[in-house]
C-alpha cells in the first residue's frame, strides 16, 4: 500500500505511517501527484506542527527528488507555500479526516495553480531563487 493510501483514513498507525514510508522514500513516483502531495502533507500535520511539517516534508522531498534522478524538479517556495495554505486551512477545518477536508479544500487539489498564480508571478516562481529558498509572494499575502 502507498503512503499516500495510507494516510486516507487518519487512524494513528495509519498516518504514522504514511510519514515513515514518505521519509523512507517508499513511494513510487508515478502515482505521487500534487494530490499526493497535499495528503502526505495533511497526514504531517496531523502529528506535526506547521514549522516541524515545513522541515520534515521539504527534506523527505528533496531526497526523494534526488533517488528518484530529479533534483531539478523540487521547488522550495511552492513547497512552503503549499504547507503554509493547507497548514491554515486544517486549523481552520471542522474536518479531522482526509475525505472531509479533500471535500472542503477542493481548490488545493484541483485547481493549486491558480491558488499559486493568486500570489506569485510566473516570473518569481520561474526564478532560480524561488527554487532554492522561501520566497514571500509578489502578487498578494494568502
Amino acid at each position: 500500500m502507498s503512503a499516500t493510501a495510507r494516510c486516507r483514513d487518519n487512524g494513528l498507525p495509519d498516518v504514522e505511517a504514511a510519514i515513515r514510508a514518505f521519509e523512507a522514500g517508499e513511494i513510487d513516483p508515478d502515482r505521487f501527484d500534487h494530490e499526493a502531495h497535499v495528503r502526505v502533507v495533511w497526514c504531517y500535520l496531523q502529528r506535526v506542527p506547521a514549522a516541524g511539517t515545513i522541515s520534515r516534508f521539504t527534506s523527505a522531498l528533496r531526497a526523494l527528488t534526488v533517488r528518484f534522478g530529479m533534483p531539478q524538479k523540487y521547488h522550495e517556495t511552492i513547497s512552503w507555500f503549499f504547507i503554509i495554505v493547507i497548514a491554515d486551512r486544517v486549523a481552520r477545518s471542522a474536518h479531522r479526516d482526509w475525505e472531509g477536508f479533500r471535500a472542503e479544500n477542493r481548490d488545493l487539489v484541483e485547481n493549486s495553480s491558480a491558488l499559486l498564480r493568486q500570489h506569485y508571478s510566473a516570473g518569481l516562481l520561474d526564478s532560480p531563487e524561488a527554487r532554492q529558498r522561501f520566497v514571500l509572494p509578489d502578487l498578494g499575502v494568502p
